[in-house]
């Protein structure tokens, strides 16, 4: 069985290219499986893999969930809302509890930037970061890259824009550096207040005008702003950021060129997106989320070969 580099997938940034196309090369095969009538595989038939979910996620969490079962692996899902984290248990005496019950994977997201990079010294179980904080989202990149490379073949020389809240967005950042792996040009845009400082030193173009942006890509990865991470105003209103930032038909229309539109979910219809964009030609929405199985899988089914 071909294995990755790494024990855990804790970030694209400690992964490499190797590993990457070893994903998709898996990830292709299971999707073949997803679309068959019989979806199930035992891959993981004594595998027990514990979802530790300490902020919401539906996406994410069902994604996750679902291709565990498709690998025949048994599943433990943990929610902090109803936990003894509410009554003061630290994050290690939790996770240790869980595996005390003998599991082998954790899936885990987590609101502190680092929090599985810190398990990961602890114990011995499998890590895949499923987000923590606005640091990383290693398998919502893959999932984004694999969609573009399933459309194009190649990801070597195309110029993806990433455009939106990438202040507080995870998503971003392990995009950034999947995509530079893969040989992508790399360009975000959005409003200055929702720029990290730090941005152009991961060695990325930098627009402020979304017109340009699209005038220069080949593919827009369009991201939601984060209303849940922002405590100050970053922009007047949604409506203002619409008018400014917002895609519409009309604007891909009079491009000169097709691109092709992605988007992690939720989408703030009307806000980011308009409806005639997200249900258009242009948008590959729906491929993603059948990807984030196919891909989540691979990871899951990769990593159980790396004691």
């Amino acid at each position: 069985m071909s294995q990755l580099s790494q024990k855990h997938l804790l970030g694209i940034k400690n992964i490499n290219r190797k590993d990457i196309d070893l994903i998709f090369e898996t990830a292709k095969n299971f999707k073949e499986v997803i679309n068959r009538p019989i979806k199930k595989v035992p891959s993981l038939r004594d595998v027990t893999i514990a979802n530790v979910f300490f902020e919401n996620s539906t996406r994410t969490k069902l994604s996750f969930e679902l291709a565990e079962k498709r690998l025949s692996a048994d599943v433990i899902n943990f929610s902090s809302s109803g936990s003894s984290v509410k009554k003061g248990e630290t994050l290690l005496d939790t996770v240790n509890n869980i595996l005390a019950m003998k599991v082998d994977m954790v899936v885990m997201r987590h609101g502190s930037p680092g929090a599985p990079h810190f398990l990961s010294k602890h114990i011995k179980a499998n890590i895949v970061n499923a987000g923590d904080g606005t640091h990383e989202h290693p398998t919502q990149a893959l999932l984004d890259t694999f969609s573009i490379h399933q459309k194009y073949g190649s990801l070597e020389g195309l110029k993806v824009a990433i455009i939106g809240d990438i202040l507080h967005s995870r998503v971003a950042i392990s995009n950034i550096y999947a995509l530079q792996k893969l040989g992508a040009e790399v360009m975000v845009c959005g409003p200055n207040t929702l720029l990290p400082k730090f941005i152009s030193s991961l060695g990325v173009k930098v627009e402020l005008d979304v017109r340009k942006a699209l005038e220069w890509c080949d593919v827009a990865n369009v991201l939601r702003i984060q209303l849940e991470r922002q405590h100050i105003k970053y922009f007047p209103s949604l409506r203002e950021y619409s008018l400014y930032y917002g895609i519409d038909k009309k604007m891909l229309d009079s491009l000169n060129k097709e691109i092709t539109i992605l988007h992690p979910g939720p989408i703030n219809r009307g806000v980011e997106l308009n409806s005639d964009v997200a249900d258009s030609d242009h948008s590959i929405i729906l491929e993603q989320v059948e990807n984030g199985v196919a891909v989540r899988m691979a990871v899951l089914y990769l990593l159980a070969g790396v004691s």
